[in-house]
């Protein structure tokens, strides 16, 4: 026998050894547990946001002074709306963020100085930055129809809206939900 052969592994080399395996089967657990989590978290996130909440970033002037450019706001999937909640739906692959001002039946009335009633009663819009009864090519007062929400910009001369045939009234087949909560700017997070 050659003497490398009868060279035994003191018990400090078997210690060692232990610990590198033991290691080893430690990281492979935290792997493991870790790509459980992550594939969990992910999987509920896209359930949730599919099921229950969007989260959308504001574009465009026509909700100012109520919603700015660059804001991030979270919108619950739902599809019933009172007058005044604000509503995010799909127009032309874009996500639109307007005001819910008509359900269906509702009759809507745009008088020339931009004053908006339904079904012969005034608003009151403390939210709305200029009033105008333009752009439109629709007849007031104007009934909406089944199924439709009529909705506004709270910047109305800036607002391509109901008041418009190419936007038109929303169908429940658009309907993202009822934007509810800012997260973004952080000076203004919270509650709508």
């Amino acid at each position: 026998m050659s003497e490398e052969q009868n060279i035994k592994p003191s018990v400090e080399d078997l210690r060692k050894e232990l610990k590198r395996v033991n290691s080893k089967k430690e990281y492979r657990r935290v792997l493991r547990n870790t790509l459980i989590v992550v594939i969990t978290v992910a999987a509920l996130s896209v359930l949730i946001s599919s099921f229950f909440v969007t989260g959308l970033k504001v574009t465009g002037d026509s909700m100012t002074p109520t919603l700015q450019t660059g804001e991030i706001v979270i919108a619950q999937n739902q599809s019933s709306f009172e007058p005044g909640d604000l509503m995010a739906f799909y127009y032309n692959n874009k996500v639109l963020v307007k005001r819910v001002l008509g359900s269906p039946g509702d009759w809507i009335n745009i008088d020339e100085n931009g004053v908006v009633s339904v079904n012969g009663v005034e608003l009151p819009e403390d939210y709305v930055s200029d009033r105008s009864l333009e752009p439109t090519d629709i007849e007031f007062p104007y009934q909406v129809p089944e199924n439709r929400y009529f909705v506004l910009g709270d910047h109305r001369s800036a607002s391509i809206d109901s008041r418009s045939s190419v936007v038109g009234c929303v169908t429940k087949e658009q309907l993202i939900g009822k934007i509810f909560f800012r997260v973004y700017p952080f000076d203004v997070f919270g509650g709508m």
